[in-house]
């Protein structure tokens, strides 16, 4: 190891160069412009083979250039940036060094304002390790260097003081026996197990309690082995709930991040890196798979295989299009029901069917009034990777106050059909549900209007006590027309 200069610890004309992926961001830029690439152009990842075999600085130059990151919205750490405030402000040289190509480092260092000289990957070379610690040395001399991995115990060693950013206890222990003094630590937040089930949405599976239904309206819960196929179904469901929450998430990164409650969601914020989430959507797909194909009929597993693909299909581009994208959430509801009664046995009913539609397209559109009213509040003009405009909030309210009444509707028709007298001995009883199920539908709408009701009717329903009162008397009035 060189000697180190008797420089004063504060004296400002020694560079702070700062490195950009796990220290500046909570993130990895080469990840997130893939992402982008595979949301808008996936075919060109076919290519990508090739780009790796000229090297990993032609790789990230061809995906940079054919994916432009919006660094606008990265997921910057505050307490690094508020300390490099301080520094430029004390007139101090700051200097962006980092592997990432040389467009995002640009674009970087042009959105803060805070850098005089970016050090970057470039002209075929990967500015990592080595080639970045012989770059500094010959630009800057006497340096210090803020970083956050094993990959920066080198230029940390030759470096003047450490700055360690959300480094792991090991690394930073490292660090620490280098030499240089270890001058700021920034620690990172604790990221334990309610990180996980924030990435999973875990409360979300209530959704899939759907799939019960069926076994429930043919009064057939406890007949054989009917009840543990409706339990396996939900588990099915539920996994590939949440491998599609996952991709879904890493693709509305953008959107997410522009969002004043999504941008606190674990990959949006960087508390999980992006490659968790890479690994994570295909093994919880995979044991969903194992699940379905392993213990329940294969006309589930098909099913499941279609929501799969359609929830697909919204995440990269159906969610763009204007009222499709409702009914393919209702729809999606309504799959649920339908995979239901393919896993018990059961036949599918019409009436079900037709009134699950229209009170999810219902919630679908309260969903987006709730987008739509946000908007107002805030005096944009349209929602980010949505279709939807500020002027539509009147007429979103009147589709899905009349797919809420249309739903009550198909209800009092079920209650006077002949189906209904083969499975209930009191059905005149059932006419209480249906102004039990107008206040709520009604109710839900007046509060959405009120904006009482927050973008997830789901989440919505789960905290609100007054549904809950609902659920029970519906179910008591089930009972007695039983």
């Amino acid at each position: 190891m060189q000697p180190h200069a008797p420089i004063p610890d504060d004296a400002p004309d020694v560079p702070l160069a700062v490195d950009l992926d796990g220290t500046l961001v909570r993130t990895d830029t080469l990840h997130e412009n893939l992402l982008v690439l595979f949301k808008h152009a996936p075919w060109l990842l076919l290519l990508a083979p090739l780009w790796v075999l000229r090297g990993k600085a032609f790789f990230k130059a061809e995906v940079a250039r054919r994916a432009r990151l919006d660094v606008t919205s990265l997921p910057y750490t505050e307490a690094v940036l508020a300390f490099l405030r301080e520094e430029h402000a004390r007139g101090r040289r700051l200097v962006l060094a980092t592997a990432a190509d040389r467009r995002i480092a640009d674009d970087v260092a042009a959105h803060l304002g805070l850098f005089s000289d970016v050090f970057a990957s470039e002209a075929g070379v990967n500015l990592s390790g080595a080639r970045k610690l012989a770059r500094l040395r010959e630009a800057l001399g006497t340096f210090d260097y803020a970083g956050n991995d094993t990959v920066d115990l080198p230029l940390w060693r030759e470096s003047r003081r450490v700055v360690v950013v959300h480094a792991t206890a090991g690394v930073l222990r490292q660090a620490q026996a280098l030499g240089p003094p270890v001058h700021r630590v920034f620690e990172a937040p604790p990221t334990g197990w309610r990180v996980w089930v924030r990435a999973l949405r875990v409360h979300q599976w209530a959704k899939n309690a759907l799939v019960f239904v069926p076994l429930l309206a043919a009064h057939k819960a406890t007949q054989g082995d009917m009840a543990p196929h409706a339990v396996l179904a939900f588990v099915a469901f539920s996994l590939c709930a949440s491998s599609v929450y996952v991709i879904n998430d890493l693709l509305d990164l953008v959107s997410d991040r522009r969002h004043p409650t999504k941008s606190r969601r674990p990959f949006a914020s960087g508390d999980l890196p992006i490659r968790a989430g890479v690994v994570l959507a295909p093994v919880l797909l995979g044991l969903s798979a194992v699940v379905a194909l392993g213990t329940l009929p294969l006309s589930f597993a098909a099913l499941l295989g279609v929501y799969s693909v359609l929830t697909l299909a919204y995440s990269l581009r159906l969610k763009q299009v204007v009222m499709l994208d409702v009914l393919v959430l209702a729809g999606l509801y309504t799959v649920r029901i339908f995979g239901g009664a393919l896993a018990v046995g059961v036949p599918t009913s019409s009436w079900l069917l037709m009134f699950s539609t229209f009170l999810f397209l219902s919630l679908a559109l309260l969903k987006r009034l709730s987008e739509v009213r946000r908007l107002r509040q805030s005096n944009e003009v349209s929602a980010h990777g949505r279709g939807y405009l500020a002027q539509d909030y009147e007429l979103l309210a009147s589709l899905g106050t009349a797919a809420g009444q249309v739903s009550v509707l198909v209800l009092a028709l079920y209650i006077t059909s002949k189906e209904v007298t083969a499975l209930y001995g009191h059905p005149e009883r059932l006419w209480l549900l249906c102004p039990v199920m107008l206040y709520w539908v009604g109710r839900i709408w007046v509060l959405a209007h009120r904006g009482l009701v927050n973008e997830d009717p789901l989440i919505f329903a789960l905290r609100d006590r007054v549904s809950y009162v609902v659920g029970v008397v519906a179910a008591l009035v089930l009972w007695v027309a039983t």
